[in-house]
């Protein structure tokens, strides 16, 4: 099998091309309709790159857990990155995080990336805060992260650079 980063960033340049080809073609034809089947392909564009960044960090911990031989692969992952490499412990944990608040909503996950929010390279809904756009037609409201494109590279860049500690 090859090298699972390999896959990951082949995955996702396919994904996040298609998705933005998509995109492109939907805000044209919003140029002449407001039609609502199209602000709901924008809406399931947005959804898409959620779930990608869910699914890569979710793979990589399987991964983690059969490379490392443990039932935890985060929790050990994060033992070695902290020893080795504390920046990239850090940025590890937001991404973990952030993935954590993907799949759960507000709770504990949530409340310590408040608590770091003027670190994050991403962008945090803050408590009270309804939107991180309000004219975006395609954002979709319950989510607490705002997963752009630079949030699913990102993804993919931390799970290369600690994948690279881990095998050495």
């Amino acid at each position: 099998m090859h090298e699972f980063t390999e896959l990951v960033d082949r995955c996702i340049t396919l994904t996040i091309e298609s998705l933005n080809e998509i995109n492109e073609k939907t805000l044209d034809a919003l140029e002449t309709s407001a039609n609502t089947g199209l602000v709901k392909t924008l809406q399931m564009i947005q959804l898409q790159k959620v779930i990608l960044s869910v699914g890569i960090f979710s793979i990589f911990e399987a991964w983690l857990q059969k490379k490392l031989h443990c039932e935890n692969g985060f929790k050990k992952a994060k033992e070695i990155l902290e020893n080795k490499d504390k920046e990239l412990y850090n940025r590890f944990n937001q991404f973990h995080l952030a993935i954590n608040v993907l799949k759960h909503g507000r709770g504990p996950s949530y409340d310590k990336l408040v608590i770091m929010a003027n670190e994050l390279s991403f962008a945090l809904k803050m408590p009270g805060q309804s939107f991180f756009d309000e004219g975006d037609v395609s954002e979709v409201s319950p989510y607490l992260i705002q997963v752009d494109d630079q949030f699913v590279l990102n993804c993919a860049d931390i799970v290369r650079q600690v994948s690279k500690v881990i095998d050495r």
